[in-house]
């Protein structure tokens, strides 16, 4: 588990004067909060062959209750802009058990298996999923309203975990939220899947709302200033701009 942009970490930093010696970042085991509740989010993403993209989604519809009837649903989303062919969607679990019981009770479940599975799977070119916890000053919020787009943006940050860039990377992720540059859904990093990536889901009113408020935070030095202490310690970025599918909790 469709990374509106936040300001890129690497384009904010740019347009600061040039700085002076780069800080050169500790590589060292985490030491940072550790995770105290069993809850956990898979992020699953599937790429779809690109002429059965609408086949794939109005078949999800359809059936999309046979899933639910096992887990918690959060958001499903079709990405528009920075992964062609994709749906991208969250399940909730408490624990790890859970999970292995609810896939356990899906392989024996005729009905998913033949009016779902059979007929989705030949459709897909991919499968990815990755397990994340909500990073520990993070909440799961809703949308102040139903429609508009998603933004998840998706940062590998440099070995070393939290006790390095957890500070730098919350003080750069609020920086957005606070003056409503963004309405942050959730921050989460992960568990299983490719390590030492933190992902931000964000919500925007339109795809032009989200160009509008991206602009504006170019030109707030808060902004800028929590970028440039966050960027030191990222790797690589990427950015996917959602539209939520008629069946998503999470609209």
């Amino acid at each position: 588990m469709m990374k509106f942009r936040i300001p890129s970490l690497r384009s904010a930093a740019a347009l600061l004067s040039a700085p002076g010696p780069a800080a050169q970042p500790c590589v060292r085991l985490s030491t940072g909060p550790q995770q105290k509740h069993t809850t956990f989010y898979e992020f699953r993403t599937y790429s779809i062959k690109p002429h059965l993209v609408a086949a794939f989604l109005q078949l999800t519809n359809q059936k999309i209750h046979l899933r639910t009837a096992h887990s918690q649903l959060i958001g499903y989303w079709s990405v528009e802009y920075g992964g062609l062919n994709q749906v991208f969607h969250i399940w909730k679990y408490d624990s790890y058990s859970e999970r292995a019981a609810v896939r356990a009770a899906l392989s024996q479940d005729p009905s998913w298996i033949s009016d779902y599975i059979s007929k989705a799977m030949p459709m897909l070119s991919s499968q990815e999923n990755e397990v994340t916890y909500l990073i520990p000053w993070s909440r799961l919020q809703t949308p102040p309203q139903t429609g508009g787009v998603y933004e998840l943006v998706s940062y590998l940050m440099r070995p070393g975990g939290p006790a390095v860039w957890g500070d730098a990377f919350q003080a750069a992720v609020t920086s957005h939220d606070a003056p409503g540059y963004g309405n942050l859904v959730g921050a989460f990093h992960s568990e299983f899947g490719l390590l030492n990536r933190v992902h931000a889901l964000w919500w925007f009113e339109s795809a032009d709302q989200r160009a509008e408020v991206r602009h504006k935070a170019h030109h707030d030095a808060r902004v800028v200033a929590a970028v440039r202490n966050s960027v030191i310690h990222l790797e690589s970025q990427e950015n996917k701009l959602m539209f939520p599918c008629s069946f998503s909790p999470l609209k």
